[in-house]
């Protein structure tokens, strides 16, 4: 843990183990942190708040411009330490490096950017004046599936502001953020402004930054049902959220597109990160006249890939990141299959040789998926991409939007009035044309409906740390 610029074992002392999902084998201990080690935090970064908030723009975005600087010297080192405890193939954890990073830059930048404004006031001898101001100490709680970008996300905004950060990762990847508070660390920062609680049961920390009145906003990544708790529990001190939830991700493919680069497309985005990915896509709604062809070429692609542990050359599907995953993979798949599903591929755990050692499953395609059938209604969170035919553009805008969730949709079409008209009509806060991967750092991230509150990225990011204040002068 690192409380108030120092490194800690924690009030307990002890310890909990943190494993590889590919191997099972344990490969380190971390402290595990309790309500008194959060509440340390957070008393730390409240002192160190007052200090922080004032210092210029142009000094927070030094800090910010020199923690990107060591994380980019590091990045090997963090894409290495991201695989062997998340799991993903080492390609796709350079990858999350490299956009962790880019929230630094950008936010190094936006930080001076933040602007107030005069207004015209309606008497002669009054003037309007507006600040932007930043909230006070943030309490972060950061997701195992992108354990350093999410990181990177939440933090260089809420520094960018002027804020102090506490934050706790997620129990299953605690040694990314230790790596990256290594580097906030590194990068100078001065003693409190951001702290870190390692812990094995996320409740008491929670509970502490939703009942602490020190902590006045929240940022979460996570579970829909688990953000519903944490806004309804803030709502009694009226803190601010920031909640990036569940997806359930349409993924649309008309008649008039190209079948063989939508199911390429598909392929890739699908088992980027074997699966784990709020944007994921969870529903392939493919017009009739193209389901076999997209079905073909995304099974012949399915078939090639390799799974195993992400450090191995040439693995495209790392493990799941436990076995509470790969149960509920297989119960939707298996429900699928007993109301009249086909498995073209996959369909089953991986259990051959070192993969019995992880939590693993096959990359999966389901044909003939309907309403009726659990994978159609809840998310995944892993490697299966059921195939829904449709008929025309009126059924498939009302089938993609029959969901609680709005996260991300995606939509394949030559036709540019048609594109135009799908994003308008998906009630999805992300919408990709003809494109996997719609999120840059520059590009405000986040969702509607169930999907949660606010956005993170782009100006809209740092939006979400600061308060505005009115002035009116009389003169």
């Amino acid at each position: 843990m690192y409380i108030d610029g120092q490194w800690t074992q924690g009030e307990s002392g002890a310890t909990f183990a943190v494993t590889n999902p590919a191997t099972g084998e344990v490969i380190d201990r971390v402290p595990d942190g309790g309500a008194a080690d959060a509440a340390a935090a957070i008393a730390a970064a409240e002192a160190a708040f007052a200090d922080w908030s004032r210092t210029t723009a142009y000094q927070r975005s030094a800090y910010l411009y020199r923690a990107w600087q060591i994380m980019t010297e590091r990045a090997e080192d963090l894409a290495r330490t991201m695989s062997t405890e998340q799991g993903k193939p080492l390609k796709a954890a350079r990858n999350e490096v490299k956009y962790g990073a880019d929230f630094l830059l950008w936010y190094a930048e936006e930080a001076k950017r933040v602007y107030g404004e005069t207004i015209p006031a309606p008497r002669g001898d009054q003037r309007f004046i507006v600040l932007k101001q930043a909230v006070g100490v943030v309490a972060a709680v950061t997701p195992w599936n992108y354990p350093i970008s999410m990181i990177t996300r939440k933090v260089g905004p809420a520094l960018a502001a002027g804020c102090t950060v506490v934050l706790k990762p997620a129990e299953a990847t605690p040694l990314c953020a230790v790596e990256m508070f290594k580097v906030f660390h590194d990068a100078g920062l001065p003693k409190g402004v951001v702290n870190l609680v390692t812990a094995s049961d996320p409740k008491p920390i929670g509970e502490e930054f939703v009942s602490n009145p020190l902590v006045r906003k929240i940022t979460f990544t996570g579970s829909t049902p688990v953000g519903k708790m944490l806004a309804s529990r803030a709502a009694a001190q009226m803190k601010r959220v920031s909640l990036e939830l569940g997806g359930h991700a349409p993924f649309i493919v008309f008649d008039d597109a190209d079948a063989e680069h939508a199911a390429k497309g598909a392929s890739l985005v699908k088992f980027l990160n074997t699966g784990q990915a709020c944007i994921s896509p969870n529903r392939f709604f493919v017009h009739r006249s193209k389901v076999d062809q997209f079905q073909d070429v995304f099974a012949t692609r399915v078939a090639r890939m390799k799974a195993g542990s992400g450090l191995e050359d040439g693995v495209q599907i790392g493990p799941l990141v436990n076995e509470a995953a790969v149960a509920k993979v297989e119960d939707q798949v298996n429900d699928a299959v007993a109301k009249g599903a086909t498995a073209v591929t996959g369909g089953r755990r991986l259990t051959e040789g070192a993969l019995a050692k992880g939590h693993f499953f096959a990359p999966t395609l389901l044909a003939g998926v309907t309403p009726e059938m659990k994978i159609y209604r809840e998310e995944t969170f892993g490697p299966v991409a059921p195939v829904i035919p449709f008929d025309d553009e009126a059924e498939v805008m009302a089938m993609a939007n029959d969901t609680t969730y709005g996260l991300a949709a995606y939509v394949y079409t030559r036709d540019i009035g048609r594109a135009w008209r799908a994003m308008e009509a998906l009630r999805f806060g992300i919408v990709g044309i003809n494109d996997i991967n719609p999120t840059a750092a520059a590009a405000p991230f986040g969702g509607m409906k169930e999907s949660g509150l606010g956005r993170e990225g782009g100006h809209e990011g740092i939006d979400e740390y600061l308060e505005t204040k009115l002035a009116g002068f009389s003169v």
